[in-house]
């Protein structure tokens, strides 16, 4: 009987953003690679626009194969707007969908998570206590920090009870994967032996930009030659802390800003650009064409609400990095954004929610064409030596392989005793 193994995952492909696209890929990666046969249990695809895919109406259940992995989907809330409360609904139902349906499979050798829905990881680890078998979530977002972080209505409230349940989810772990070292202090605290902790990375899960293709994509996208483009590309929402963008483009008229992407604040975002002929609104680029934009931008932008210190590090980074363009942080310096940054020394750090300061330095490197695609270029080189897609599921096989070994002397030990 060969590998089985089950990933438990509220967002998963064809969502382009975020998770979808890591959990997609290690899955799929592991049906291929470790000729295993691969489950994922998954929620119905809504991000980054916080709206259920059209194709999904009056679902509550399907399976799917995509690319070798079985796919069990769950109906469950999708929240339009986030606050403490709804949050908690839509958590609250995708663990209703997994208890009442969990998905149909013999007995895992594996169960694996990728955290940031608190449901899915308790679904997870039920499912691996069930069946005694290895459980390992990857944390991709802390959401009791982020609740107390993120500037969610009620979050401050709600922080303690999700960090509770984050509690109970990791320290039952085989081993706890997270994406960034900004995460290990946080997890430690929440109980988890710093000997179970693996650093696993993300990975530049998008192919680099095709050569030459930077002023045609332009000319497409009206962007002509001399216009500063500054873009942010990706969820909208309130982490983020995109206004500071769209002041910089008032403190700015000579800049272009653009926001591409969805989220619960484009709305709230394009009226606060109302009457700004230098801030474009544009949807999500598709997958084929989304390489070429980013890198037929000038500049690009990563935000985050003063606030946000260790909860999250933007998946988006990985992406920017790949496209060869200067990055420009508007981010708290002593979180794990700003590491990251420094780290591949492809971009400029400014404080958060000051437009000024993201004007300012945003004026410095339109008027420094060299020092710009300087950056761009570390920021590439980045990507190929350190972010690799190769390096990074090999990460995760490492991972799950150390795991099932150590359940494998655990049974060898109890045997022999």
């Amino acid at each position: 009987m060969g590998e089985r193994l089950l990933l438990v995952s509220t967002n998963y492909a064809p969502e382009q953003a975020g998770i979808g696209p890591y959990a997609t890929q290690i899955a799929e990666h592991l049906a291929a690679r470790r000729a295993a046969e691969v489950h994922v249990l998954a929620g119905m695809p809504h991000y980054p626009a916080w709206r259920l895919d059209p194709a999904y109406r009056g679902t509550w259940r399907a399976e799917e194969r995509r690319a070798g992995v079985l796919v069990h989907r769950r109906r469950h809330a999708v929240p339009p707007r986030q606050t403490a409360v709804r949050r908690a609904l839509y958590e609250a139902s995708i663990l209703a969908g997994g208890l009442v349906a969990p998905p149909r499979m013999a007995r895992p050798h594996a169960v694996l998570a990728q955290v940031p829905s608190l449901a899915g990881g308790v679904l997870a680890a039920r499912i691996a206590r069930r069946h005694r078998v290895p459980y390992l979530p990857i944390v991709q977002d802390l959401m009791g920090a982020a609740a107390a972080q993120s500037g969610i209505s009620g979050g401050g409230r709600a922080a303690s009870a999700a960090s509770a349940v984050e509690r109970r989810m990791l320290r039952g772990a085989t081993l706890v994967g997270v994406i960034h070292d900004s995460f290990r202090d946080r997890v430690r605290a929440l109980g988890v032996p710093p000997e179970r902790i693996r650093l696993v990375p993300n990975w530049s899960h998008v192919r680099a930009p095709s050569p030459g293709a930077r002023a045609a994509t332009r000319e497409r996208l009206g962007w002509p030659p001399g216009s500063a483009v500054l873009l942010h590309s990706g969820n909208m929402g309130l982490k983020q802390g995109l206004d500071v963008l769209v002041d910089a483009a008032r403190e700015a008229p000579e800049l272009r800003v653009v926001l591409m992407g969805e989220g619960s604040q484009r709305a709230r975002l394009a009226a606060r650009a109302e009457g700004l002929p230098n801030v474009t609104l544009l949807p999500p680029a598709a997958d084929a064409d989304f390489p070429e934009v980013l890198a037929a931008a000038d500049i690009l932008v990563v935000t985050q609400r003063a606030a946000v210190l260790d909860m999250s590090v933007p998946s988006k980074l990985t992406s920017y990095f790949a496209a060869g363009r200067p990055v420009l942080a508007s981010v708290a310096g002593e979180g794990g954004t700003a590491a990251e940054v420094r780290r591949s020394d492809a971009g400029r750090l400014v404080p958060p929610e000051d437009p000024a300061a993201l004007a300012a330095a945003a004026r410095e490197l339109a008027a420094d064409p060299a020092a710009a695609d300087a950056l761009g270029a570390r920021g590439a080189a980045y990507a190929r030596d350190h972010l690799s897609r190769a390096a990074g599921l090999g990460r995760v096989t490492a991972l799950l392989d150390e795991a099932l070994a150590l359940a494998a002397d655990a049974r060898t030990n109890g045997e022999g005793s």
